[in-house]
């Protein structure tokens, strides 16, 4: 499963919620579509999609099968949301936003380390990582980028000679 976003409000009074989510697209989500939710730390609920209308390529508004109250809905306020990789494997959803967690592998110098954390500045992407116990930040350009396994969690790419080194 993948971290996708959040719930952040209620919207309405039949339980509907507000998923602010990381994919910068506005229809990934389809009816009978199945969310899980962070109730408790590692306890993934799954809620199924009984309706869903985009309001921004950021933002959709959801209503689940098995909350029909505001007052449900609100428990939800503030949970993580997590989806299975086949659902954006099917999409073609590939944000850079979604690779923390992900183990980067070089091609000539083997396993690397886990994003820690994806940073989007004005002309790249970057992703920090812990390698040899200090902070690199590491470009995710499609030059370096050889394979992206959503599945697996690993990115597989070729890093410039001395790139880990500075």
């Amino acid at each position: 499963m993948i971290h996708i976003g959040k719930i952040v409000a209620t919207h309405g009074l039949n339980g509907d919620v507000v998923l602010s989510h990381l994919l910068n697209k506005k229809n990934w989500l389809k009816k009978e579509a199945v969310l899980f939710i962070e109730l408790n730390k590692k306890s993934y609920i799954p809620f199924f999609v009984q309706q869903v209308k985009a309001t921004q390529a950021d933002e959709c508004i959801i209503r689940f099968e098995d909350v029909k109250a505001v007052e449900a809905a609100k428990k939800l306020i503030g949970k993580p949301v997590f989806s299975e990789t086949e659902l954006l494997e099917t999409e073609q959803i590939d944000s850079p936003l979604l690779w923390v967690g992900f183990n980067i592998i070089d091609k000539h110098k083997g396993e690397v380390g886990r994003i820690e954390e994806v940073i989007q500045t004005p002309h790249q992407w970057l992703a920090q990582v812990n390698y040899n116990g200090k902070e690199v930040l590491i470009p995710l350009i499609e030059a370096m980028l050889l394979e992206v396994n959503m599945r697996n969690k690993y990115i597989r790419m070729e890093l410039p000679e001395g790139l880990l080194e500075l």
